[in-house]
């Protein structure tokens, strides 16, 4: 067997699959059907300082070659996430390796929460920051959309943050995604994680309405990962931080895809909804992979497109 060991950042992995925010709950949802420390990590659900309550229903609608969502990042805040025996507290106990998903409203509480997560570490690998979200203070703004406002929130959480390696999880819904990686890498960025779901819309014809509460919402599932590759791809050539690839990845083959245009690691999202195994069948298509094409490690394939 291939050795799947990855190394990501400053971060040891066991192999190079992880699950992607949002699709994965916190964890536990899927701790009955496998052991978690198969995985190369957990992303959990974006966490911000207080309990968030998310958008109204439905939030939720499936299309074809995917779902559109809006939840709106709901959440149990700070503290409960990292004291309540639903959260932190038991996947210490289960072993997993666990990145937080972290947000903010703005540049003060982006600095805020990942303070309080660097501070407060044990049984924390990561975090990954979201800065796709809205920008209340800015009138609405995504900072994820904006180089600028992506820049500052970028260099405020470098600032806070002491201990954890720091993953920037960048927005697809922009011009030139080379512009956010090089800032992302500007502003001492440990990795970045791309991409996000893209703005979509879809309409119920016979009731005349939106499908889902608030009107837009993400795209996310199979039919976006060539945008995701390609992003991936351009990404790669743009900056040397390590890259975490999602978006679309459905089966091993997606993964391997990722991996070749660039990524050092992957993250499964909404095939988790589908099939709660599929992160475990990623990881053994990988080795099967390897062993065919008779690489003896992962890192081997990382950006070996030829062209």
């Amino acid at each position: 067997m291939a050795d799947l060991t990855t190394k990501f950042a400053s971060l040891t992995l066991k192999n190079p699959v992880t699950t992607a925010s949002g699709t994965f709950g916190y964890g536990l949802e899927y701790a009955d059907f496998y052991d978690l420390k198969k995985l190369g990590g957990v992303i959990v659900k974006g966490i911000k300082s207080a309990p968030s309550d998310g958008n109204k229903m439905p939030r939720v609608c499936e299309v074809a070659g995917g779902m559109i969502n809006a939840i709106g990042l709901q959440g149990p805040g700070v503290d409960a996430f990292l004291h309540g025996e639903h959260y932190l507290p038991a996947l210490k106990k289960l072993g997993a390796t666990v990145i937080v998903n972290m947000w903010g409203t703005s540049v003060g509480e982006y600095a805020d929460v990942a303070a309080r997560f660097d501070a407060e570490n044990d049984g924390i690998a990561a975090l990954e920051v979201n800065i796709s979200c809205p920008n209340v203070k800015a009138g609405g703004a995504a900072f994820g959309t904006d180089v600028k406002r992506a820049s500052e929130v970028i260099r405020a959480v470098r600032c806070a943050v002491r201990k954890l390696p720091v993953i920037i999880k960048l927005s697809p819904n922009v011009t030139d995604i080379t512009e956010f990686a090089r800032a992302a890498e500007a502003e001492g960025a440990d990795a970045i994680s791309l991409i996000n779901t893209l703005s979509a819309m879809a309409i119920d014809i016979e009731k005349k309405r939106p499908r889902i509460a608030n009107v837009t919402g993400g795209l996310s599932g199979a039919c976006i990962k060539p945008v995701a590759v390609r992003m991936v791809y351009q990404c790669h050539k743009a900056v040397k931080l390590p890259i975490l690839g999602m978006g679309g990845i459905s089966c091993g083959a997606d993964a391997v895809e990722f991996l070749l245009a660039g990524a050092t690691a992957v993250s499964v999202g909404t095939a988790n909804f589908v099939d709660p195994y599929a992160p475990l069948k990623v990881i053994d298509f990988i080795n099967d992979y390897l062993d065919r094409h008779h690489h003896k490690s992962v890192s081997e394939i990382i950006g070996a497109l030829e062209l």
